[in-house]
């Protein structure tokens, strides 16, 4: 039985010098992409740095799994019920209407540079180093798929389902309140527009509701006042906290569109009952002293996927007349 310290001496030394996983901890690649499994403690370390980082992994939901795909039914029309009385007979109901959603987890992949020099330094945490490393390269692939993403080889992002008007939205599509001009907020009550995108979805979806958007979008509605010229922004009021906007919490997400015609650069809703990111449990390192000498390559890879799971929590908000 190999033990974490073990595991963790084992990995330190292969990242320093190259030494081989399978004599020091009986750990191998397992994988024919090559590379060898880290130490759980690495693997968590990443993991969180991440949840600090990426802004959508703080208000999705997340799950991890063991599988290539992770695969949920959900039920698109909701599961039929009715009053009896307590004797008598039980009419039958028809099914619910299940749908099997599939989200696979595609390859993400970080190459860190490190001096032989500083792997050298026994005074240096390499575990936290190659945490911190890969922490800013995952988090903005991630960001930016999880909101834009096609689907191929990568997490399908929120904006990247067909999106209609919120009267005609229909299960697997993402409904949409027009700003009132093309490319703008409307000329007159652009607030009121806002207050429409929160009652898009239904009641239960709006206790947890919260905006996205990016630093433009929000440099421009911080503007917006009331009849009586008061800002409907309101600030954080500790630290810690964040802003909120007509009574609820905004995230900034930068690879939000900017406001443009026809553009999707708001949406509203309750992020984790409506978006699932789902982690294949692992993440794997390749050393590679070779490709960049003088420098040392660290092929990292953790495989990631996404998508929405809800589509009636999460509706957005189009640049457009109507």
């Amino acid at each position: 039985v190999v033990t974490a310290p073990e595991a963790k001496a084992a990995f330190d030394g292969y990242l320093r010098a190259g030494l081989g996983l399978e004599t020091k901890a009986g750990l191998n690649s397992g994988s024919s992409s090559g590379g060898y499994a880290v130490p759980y403690e690495t693997e968590r370390a990443i993991e969180r740095r991440l949840m600090a980082a990426s802004p959508m992994r703080e208000i999705s939901m997340v799950r991890t799994t063991a599988a290539g795909v992770y695969k949920k039914p959900v039920s698109t029309a909701g599961v039929i019920a009715g009053w009896v009385a307590e004797t008598a007979a039980r009419p039958e109901t028809d099914p619910a209407t299940l749908s099997l959603i599939e989200f696979p987890a595609a390859d993400l992949y970080a190459s860190p540079a490190a001096t032989q020099s500083l792997l050298d330094d026994a005074m240096l945490d390499l575990d936290e180093w190659l945490a911190a490393e890969v922490e800013d390269a995952f988090a903005a692939q991630e960001t930016t798929a999880f909101v834009t993403g096609d689907g191929a080889n990568k997490p399908k992002g929120f904006l990247a389902y067909t999106t209609v008007a919120d009267a005609s939205a229909t299960w697997g599509q993402i409904g949409y309140v027009a700003s009132g001009a093309a490319g703008a907020f409307a000329s007159t009550n652009p607030a009121d527009k806002l207050l429409d995108l929160i009652y898009a979805p239904k009641a239960q979806y709006r206790p947890n509701g919260r905006f996205v958007m990016n630093r433009k979008t929000v440099s421009a509605i911080r503007k917006f006042k009331d009849a009586d010229g008061n800002y409907i922004w309101s600030p954080p009021a500790r630290a810690g906290e964040t802003a909120s906007l007509l009574g609820y919490p905004v995230t900034e997400i930068e690879t939000m569109p900017d406001v443009a015609a026809n553009s999707l650069s708001i949406a509203f809703g309750d992020f984790q009952r409506g978006y699932l990111i789902v982690d294949r449990a692992g993440v794997r390192v390749l050393r590679d002293p070779y490709s960049a000498k003088p420098y040392v390559l660290f092929y990292t890879t953790k495989r990631v996927g996404g998508g929405v799971q809800n589509f009636d929590a999460i509706k957005v908000m189009k640049f457009s007349a109507s």
